[in-house]
């Protein structure tokens, strides 16, 4: 059931229910109302308190405006590889539903400590005193009790901009919110590297020097389950994901297989249990399953059950940018 209001929102946030979705939209203003005005007061709050500040640590921070589905897992596990190439004692913070996000961290770079919990302050202060140096938030830009050296935002090109936020649209917060970013990164899935270039023309102009690049999460290699190279044969799959763009992930198995794609969609941060890898199985008869990077990391003790499976992983391509902040990262 979540996974189907995750999908209709995503449609009519995108204005595709067309006379009823606009209709929908002016019933759920006084409710966007609310939800701006309570980020407002929690803004105002935190003004006048100093956040928190762990001596001797770093925090960079890499969050959104809109609800999942912008890289910022992948940004994160970015920079904090950039940082343990350079030799400096990092740990990721992922939020306290963010397991598999975490696994997915400690996929990536198996170096670096990986904490998970809902308290960032308590997270960065266990940090440090494992000897961390240098801390990355996995999604962070709401969470002002923790003090940050660096607020990088991503911004998805894919989506409308400026858009409504909850529940007429897809932010958090109102896009002001971008004023007390340190820096702003455009993501893109489906929209072109010209469509990024406008975007940022147009942020230009309101926070100006704010846009430090863009990046493309592009279509990356094929892996079995355990992460030893394989791909599909040619044919049908039977494509599952429990992510926040489950028809970009579609789209993407359908420009790489030879044949027809059933969609499987469960609600992002989905707990797999062994009963929906036996469901999944049946379901998929003969066909390969396949999965985004992000579900098969949990999905990975339910391989015997799964029978023959394929992951599909993302990779990030920069459009612009990524000299500049690699530089910035290392310094």
């Amino acid at each position: 059931m979540r996974a189907a209001v995750e999908r209709f929102a995503r449609r009519w946030w995108a204005g595709e229910l067309g006379a009823p979705g606009r209709a929908l939209s002016l019933l759920a203003a006084p409710a966007s109302w609310v939800w701006s005005g309570a980020h407002a007061v929690r803004a105002r709050i935190y003004e006048d308190r100093a956040p928190t500040r762990v001596e001797g640590l770093s925090v960079i921070s890499v969050g959104n405006l809109a609800v999942g589905g912008t890289g910022k897992t992948p940004l994160a596990g970015w920079i904090a590889g950039e940082l343990d190439a350079a030799g400096v004692p990092t740990c990721v913070l992922v939020g306290g539903a963010g397991e598999d996000e975490a696994l997915l961290h400690r996929r990536w770079n198996p170096r670096v400590p990986v904490i998970v919990g809902s308290d960032r302050v308590a997270g960065a202060e266990r940090a440090r005193a494992a000897g961390a140096r240098v801390v990355v938030l996995d999604d962070g830009f709401q969470h002002v009790r923790l003090a940050r050296d660096f607020d990088l935002v991503l911004l998805s090109v894919d989506d409308p901009f400026p858009s409504a936020v909850l529940p007429r649209g897809p932010y958090r917060e109102a896009p002001r919110a971008l004023g007390r970013a340190d820096g702003v990164l455009l993501t893109r899935r489906a929209a072109s590297a010209g469509q990024a270039r406008d975007l940022a023309a147009l942020l230009e102009r309101e926070w100006p020097g704010r846009v430090r690049g863009g990046v493309h999460l592009a279509d990356g290699s094929w892996t079995r389950l355990d992460g030893t190279p394989g791909e599909p044969r040619p044919g049908d799959v039977l494509a599952v994901c429990g992510v926040a763009r489950p028809d970009a992930f579609s789209a993407s198995v359908r420009r790489r297989v030879e044949g027809k794609v059933e969609l499987v969609a469960f609600a992002d941060h989905h707990g797999y249990t062994p009963e929906d890898a036996a469901t999944l199985r049946r379901r998929a008869g003969a066909r390969p399953i396949v999965l985004t990077e992000k579900d098969a990391v949990k999905l990975v003790p339910l391989a015997d059950v799964l029978g023959e499976v394929f992951v599909l992983r993302d990779r990030l391509a920069w459009d612009w940018g990524e000299e500049s902040m690699r530089a910035w990262v290392r310094s």
